[in-house]
């Protein structure tokens, strides 16, 4: 029996990536009706995902934030995102790269910094980043290290650079 349930659709909810359910018919449906405000639209996207979705209660205005940033975007207005810290390490999943994976969860949870964080396994998308040697590091889209390891102090000034200092709700890293 093949599983017809929607696929999730990611969408930025503060500084984390999460995979929404519903998230194509509820917009396609709020889209179609012409005459319904900002507030209202996202009222209706909000109440269409939300049974779908586990939602923490807390985190109920960022859902809302992203919901409008994701109907603005569907009808042509301005966008605006905050920047989000997005880490990747780049490598086959060898003992080097999951250890750095490790010691960026540590460092994250100890500073209460949230992140999109990625194992890039794929070669060719390696390659994008213009690294030639793994494990790689990059943050914010920018190669902080490749071809070694770095050490947990540098990996934290360079969090912490990327953060600009402003720390989100601990235990919500990504990955």
């Amino acid at each position: 029996m093949r599983d017809t349930s929607p696929l999730p659709r990611t969408l930025r909810i503060g500084r984390i990536q999460v995979g929404l359910v519903h998230l194509d018919t509820a917009l396609a449906k709020v889209l179609s009706l012409p005459d319904l405000t900002e507030d209202e639209a996202v009222a209706r996207l909000y109440s269409s995902i939300a049974p779908h979705n586990y939602i923490p209660p807390q985190a109920e205005a960022g859902y809302r934030d992203a919901l409008r940033r994701e109907w603005r975007r569907h009808k042509g207005l301005a966008v605006t995102d905050a920047p989000a810290l997005t880490i990747r390490i780049l490598g086959p999943g060898c003992v080097s790269c999951n250890a750095i994976a490790t010691t960026l969860i540590e460092i994250l949870q100890r500073l209460g910094l949230a992140a999109d964080i990625e194992q890039v396994k794929d070669l060719d998308e390696i390659w994008r980043h213009g690294v030639l040697t793994t494990p790689a590091l990059v943050i914010n889209g920018e190669v902080k290290s490749a071809g070694r390891r770095p050490t947990p102090a540098e990996i934290e000034a360079w969090v912490r650079d990327a953060a600009d200092g402003s720390p989100v709700q601990s235990g919500q890293t990504g990955g």
